[in-house]
């Protein structure tokens, strides 16, 4: 069996967060073509990626997180359930632009959106991961974060893109590495992000008790920024997989992660 990655590409690297469904192309393009000499050195790729613009400001308006809620202050031009429908439809589009720049490279790839198989948040999450592990080999299965059902009384909720990836490097045979594909930084970070010496402040080896700063933007996301990717990092960690947080827009660093080879970003150490 050849070895597999699971890889995030984060909602922040992919779109402007700030700018209500703006896909960033070029880095798209680039991730894309990163994958793709993955699967020329004969590593296959579970990938997931996140919701961005196309999802969490929406999201965190209608508090479609929290399920269904009584709230009088929600904005009024849809109901929750209407934004229930309205975000997953955007997560569509966006998944459309990640398939459109694998397509691009010739990459064979099947999209599994989980509002369509799975149910619950968090991760325990309820799902048949079987096609994720029974892949062909060089076919790329793509996921991502999405309003799913959940059990009464919620009825909906967020399953985050970290969640799914917990799932899939530690219950999906052959997964050797977990790569977060992150934007605006080099990995975990000492201090806040400033562009200025923010080198220095690049954890290589983070573990659990080492402090770090992490952007959480509060303003719309949902799932819990990079917190939760730590937490769910190191639970991974735990099952014997290498977990590595990487720069997606420098150098060819979550290909260079993806393979095992020397790269500059963050191990996490359990």
């Amino acid at each position: 069996m050849r070895e597999r990655v699971v890889v995030k590409w984060g909602g922040g690297l992919i779109t402007k967060k700030h700018e209500m469904k703006t896909v960033r192309t070029d880095v798209l393009d680039d991730l894309a073509r990163q994958l793709e000499a993955c699967l020329d050195a004969g590593v296959d790729v579970v990938l997931v990626h996140g919701a961005g613009s196309f999802g969490h400001l929406k999201a965190k308006a209608y508090r479609l997180a929290e399920g269904k809620v009584n709230d009088g202050n929600l904005p009024s031009e849809m109901t929750q359930e209407e934004a229930v429908a309205d975000v997953r439809s955007d997560m569509l589009e966006l998944n459309q632009h990640v398939m459109d720049a694998l397509t691009k490279h010739d990459i064979s790839a099947v999209s599994l959106s989980p509002h369509r198989w799975a149910k619950n948040t968090g991760k325990e999450f309820l799902g048949d991961l079987g096609v994720f592990d029974g892949a062909p080999t060089g076919i790329v299965v793509v996921t991502h974060g999405d309003v799913v059902e959940c059990d009464p009384p919620m009825g909906f909720g967020i399953l985050s893109g970290d969640d799914l990836v917990y799932r899939l490097a530690t219950e999906v045979s052959g997964v050797k590495r977990l790569v977060f594909a992150m934007g605006g930084v080099e990995g975990v970070l000492s201090e806040p992000p400033t562009n200025e010496n923010d080198e220095a402040k690049l954890i290589t080896v983070l573990t659990r008790d080492h402090p770090f700063e992490g952007e959480h933007m509060t303003d719309m996301d949902v799932t819990g920024g990079i917190g939760l990717k730590v937490t769910r990092g190191f639970q991974v960690a735990e099952h014997g997989v290498s977990v590595h947080m990487v720069s997606g827009e420098l150098d060819q660093r979550v290909k260079d992660a993806c393979l095992g080879s020397t790269f500059r970003g963050t191990t996490l150490q359990p």
